[in-house]
């Protein structure tokens, strides 16, 4: 049973222009992500999606140094560079998750991907009921649903999210399209922010990474953010999710 997952990676950031560029102790962002994708026991394979714009060749020549694939596809239409990613391999599971998320656990990852499996379903996340912190979202959708929504979807909030039209018509939302469900959490660590979108969260990925180093679980750093508000005080004011609330609010517009 084939586990894609498929990580999307550019350097243009309106809020923190080649974010996954930037270093701590050496290592860029985006390795530090990757290299903890690699240590997840269900994953077949990584794809770094990027777009075919010029400046995106660095993010090209860094996935051929941490040695994973690359692809390349629209910077809009996320969706369409997601299927264009995967649609020659038809993987049963496609897992979604993006680079400026540079500490996401991969005992987290396999939990969701097996859920995913043995329940069989068209789209498992944990982020229906947002309790995980920003930064450890993790989306695990089959093929299936992915051709199904970029056959249908035309809204940008749709395309430019890829996931967003699998999760209002999936089983947990009322839906009937996707059989879906909810990976929880019983206590809320929605208000820690362990993502990389603005200046300041950096900052805060980067204290916490030369303080406990690059192999902690989501829990531990979760609480190292907790317990020190100095750090906490850095980012808390941060909206979580602010460019898809953007896309929709466009989509109202026009």
């Amino acid at each position: 049973m084939d586990v894609i997952v498929v990580t999307q990676a550019r350097s243009g950031s309106s809020r923190l222009p080649n974010k996954v560029l930037k270093k701590i102790q050496g290592k860029t962002l985006l390795q530090i992500h990757i290299d903890r994708i690699k240590q997840a026991q269900e994953v077949d394979d990584i794809y770094i999606a990027t777009t075919i714009k010029k400046t995106d060749d660095v993010i090209v020549e860094l996935a051929n140094a941490l040695n994973v694939k690359h692809s390349r596809g629209s910077e809009d239409d996320v969706l369409d560079r997601f299927y264009q990613t995967v649609k020659n391999i038809n993987p049963t599971f496609i897992v979604r998750l993006t680079s400026d998320c540079p500490l996401i656990d991969p005992k987290l990852l396999d939990e969701v991907i097996t859920q995913a499996k043995q329940q069989n379903l068209d789209y498992y996340s944990n982020v229906f009921e947002e309790r995980y912190p920003d930064g450890q979202d993790i989306e695990v959708f089959k093929f299936s649903a992915l051709e199904k929504a970029w056959n249908e979807t035309t809204l940008k909030s749709d395309r430019e999210h890829v996931t967003p039209y699998i999760r209002n018509n999936s089983s947990y939302k009322g839906g009937v399209l996707f059989k879906s469900d909810n990976h929880g959490l019983e206590q809320n660590y929605n208000h820690v922010r362990l993502t990389v979108d603005e200046p300041q969260d950096f900052e805060v990925i980067k204290k916490i990474v030369e303080t406990l180093g690059f192999d902690k679980d989501w829990k531990t750093y979760t609480d190292y953010y907790l317990n020190n508000p100095e750090i906490k005080a850095l980012n808390s004011a941060v909206i979580r999710n602010e460019g898809y609330q953007k896309s929709i609010n466009q989509d109202k517009n026009n």
